[in-house]
């Protein structure tokens, strides 16, 4: 059976859910070329859950190393543990995890909160908002340059770079947005080897410094200091930025579910966890089969690519009780959102927390909050869930 879809539609682009199911009603595992290459696309829970922990799935840089048109792009994503193998991936990994454990994301709580509460009061007279640019955007600006070490007057640069950049590793890729990101590729390696000077000079509590540090003792490079720093400043911007704005429109679309929130502040980390799931900040990610693999009963040759469609398995009715309701009390919740296995988002813990005390705060700051109009659209992105505007309205 054929399937076709027009992924960059606007109706996909705002409700992909249908396609997915679709997909996954023929096959967990559907061979197809929905995108510029053919490969295999996953919808089903257990088999995205299975290939994630299975090493034999090797990740790849989204640009073949012979891109030599887009070399400093290349050399980029070559360097960050995203695009990482065994053992360099853990090797990377283990140096930057220091900084994103649990406790030293709770230790950060007093800075969002301040920041939280110093956006909001730029839009509190003004009645109305557009979440992303006036809220999300700047919150996780402000959070991700503070931890790696970028000063106040060059957050504005760092938030531009992170828009350009993700537009290089999503699967709609145009030859413009690559020969951007080549140059913004350049511009970000030279600042941040700049900076990287200046923290050697005058080392501080910031990711950059700490970094240095294991440089010191020959685990690292320049160079992969300065890619993890990107590398983090586009997790940083895009992840918490779409957590924080899907689930602002998810309650506001689920009014019942709103209020229970409203009324039980406490299940506001049940609540983003479900949004998490509900509508995934990230849509997919891509594997490539470093052998011949057999699972769920097709086989994967060697070297064919796998698009694992997180948004489709966390609504897998086969793992999830009425998938496709949005239920903020829903336990457990097993979601792949932050994926699974050795490549786990490294910032989830962040990411939560800043999505928990943003929505908590505004929530109890701006009663009444409503849409402000009843249609919206999304970044022409696949592998995001990415909105574009969210204009909202309050008392």
């Amino acid at each position: 059976m054929t399937i076709a879809c027009s992924t960059a539609s606007s109706e996909f682009l705002k409700h992909p859910y249908p396609f997915y199911e679709t997909l996954r009603t023929v096959h967990p595992i559907y061979k197809g070329s929905f995108l510029k290459n053919p490969g295999w696309y996953v919808t089903g829970y257990e088999e995205t859950a299975a290939i994630l922990k299975d090493a034999r799935f090797k990740v790849r840089t989204p640009l073949p190393e012979t891109s030599i048109k887009y070399q400093d792009l290349t050399h980029v994503q070559n360097q960050m543990m995203l695009f990482q193998n065994q053992p360099d991936h853990r090797r990377l990994r283990t140096l930057a995890s220091g900084a994103f454990t649990p406790r030293m994301a709770e230790s950060y709580r007093p800075y969002i909160d301040e920041t939280v509460h110093h956006l909001l009061d730029q839009v509190q007279g003004e009645k109305k908002m557009e979440v992303i640019s006036d809220f999300a955007f700047p919150l996780a600006s402000y959070v991700i340059a503070n931890m790696i070490g970028v000063p106040a007057e060059h957050r504005a640069q760092l938030k531009e770079w992170a828009a350009s950049l993700i537009q290089t590793i999503d699967f709609t890729r145009s030859r413009k947005a690559l020969t951007g990101g080549n140059h913004i590729a350049v511009q970000a390696m030279a600042y941040f080897r700049e900076l990287i000077q200046k923290r050697k000079r005058h080392p501080q509590q910031d990711m950059v410094s700490m970094l240095l540090k294991e440089k010191e003792k020959d685990k690292l490079t320049e160079e992969e200091v300065a890619s993890t720093c990107i590398l983090l400043a586009i997790a940083g911007h895009e992840t918490t930025v779409n957590l924080i704005s899907n689930s602002i429109l998810c309650l506001l679309q689920h009014p019942k579910q709103l209020l229970e929130l409203k009324e039980n502040p406490d299940l506001i980390a049940s609540a983003v966890e479900e949004c998490l799931r509900f509508e995934s900040p990230t849509q997919m990610t891509a594997r490539v089969a470093s052998e011949d693999i057999d699972i769920s009963g097709v086989t994967i040759r060697k070297g064919e690519q796998v698009y694992l469609l997180l948004g489709a398995a966390n609504r897998d009715p086969n793992k999830f009780t009425r998938a496709d309701v949005f239920d903020i009390t829903r336990s457990p919740n097993p979601h792949l959102s932050f994926g699974q296995g050795h490549h786990v988002c490294l910032g989830s813990s962040l990411a939560r927390l800043e999505a928990q005390m943003a929505i908590h705060t505004l929530l109890q700051r701006m009663p009444g909050l409503k849409l402000a109009h009843s249609e919206w659209r999304y970044r022409p992105l696949f592998g995001f869930r990415a909105l574009e505007k969210l204009p909202v309205t309050f008392e």
